[in-house]
């Protein structure tokens, strides 16, 4: 799939208003090209063209909180969506995460925006955050792209069916806080670029919600042992150190973290089986330890794990 040539015309017009183009010379580049997202970069301005059949109210909803919130998430240049039938938004250009150098990776930096962002109020009309209905969308993809045939398809099942009606977004969320409802690296970016401060990206799905989820990811991958030990009480010291409300200040985090983790972990397990399979590959080293995750959880044996040398 190519980005669209109006939303690369648009980032282009926008970032040089009323001025010919034929000589420009800023950094141009397409930055992720998805079924559900394609971001395309001019100069100091990013474009965005969100998923098809994405909600332009409920967007603009999502938007007008991220213009409130400098800071926190990086603020939209307007908070109309614009485009057919792919909502265009554009966005100042931040510096990523660089995922070639782990040990830098701003964990506390994660750690103390989710706080903030959790214990800002939720305007009224914002709608629910979105993580639930994005994991049982990766579940409904497993099920139907690559059925029961394949191994790994029961495990992630089982322990999908274990889980608390409002986690496979089956039941209404209990009441909540604003949420990011997507948190990983990739949702962090240093703006003004290179070396501002770290902020929030992606609002897509925003909304009011448990507060826990945007702890999971982190922290399944903690548990599935993805995740090393001393990054997770980084972003965990952090977010209990900036008055995070989703866990306890102290002791135990998991009776909070135990149903959002478990859910994470289904979902990115899901999706890791469904590109295997797409790709006609056995599940890598990773991929194989998020199922082995999941078998545990609904109470199936582990695979045997894979042999790197075949």
């Amino acid at each position: 799939m190519s980005p669209s040539p109006s939303l690369a015309a648009r980032v282009r017009q926008a970032a040089h208003p009323g001025r010919d183009l034929s000589g420009c010379v800023c950094e141009t580049g397409v930055l992720a090209d998805r079924p559900d997202a394609t971001v395309v970069r001019h100069g100091s301005l990013v474009g965005k063209a969100h998923a098809p059949g994405t909600d332009p109210e409920a967007l603009a909803a999502r938007l007008r909180v991220a213009a409130r919130l400098p800071g926190v998430l990086l603020p939209p240049v307007s908070t109309a969506p614009d485009g057919r039938p792919r909502p265009h938004t554009l966005w100042p250009y931040g510096a990523p995460v660089d995922p070639d150098d782990p040990d830098a990776a701003p964990w506390e930096a994660a750690g103390t925006l989710l706080a903030r962002l959790h214990r800002i109020p939720a305007p009224p009309g914002l709608p629910p955050m979105r993580g639930p209905a994005k994991a049982a969308a990766a579940v409904r993809r497993l099920r139907r792209t690559v059925g029961p045939g394949h191994p790994a398809t029961a495990p992630v099942l089982a322990a999908w069916a274990g889980l608390d009606p409002w986690a496979r977004a089956e039941a209404p969320m209990p009441a909540g806080v604003l949420c990011h409802g997507d948190l990983h690296l990739g949702q962090l970016v240093r703006h003004p670029a290179p070396d501002g401060p770290w902020h929030l990206i992606d609002v897509d799905d925003l909304g009011t919600g448990v507060p826990a989820w945007d702890l999971a990811r982190p922290a399944a991958w903690y548990a599935c042992g993805l995740l090393p030990p001393e990054e997770w009480a980084r972003f965990l010291g952090a977010y209990r150190s900036a008055g995070g409300p989703a866990v306890p200040p102290d002791g135990d985090p998991w009776p909070a973290l135990d149903v959002p983790a478990r859910a994470l972990a289904v979902q990115t397990a899901a999706r890791s089986v469904t590109k295997a399979a797409a790709e006609g590959r056995p599940l890598d080293e990773v991929e194989q330890a998020l199922v082995d995750a999941c078998a545990r959880m609904g109470g199936l044996p582990a695979s045997p794990a894979p042999d790197p040398s075949t």
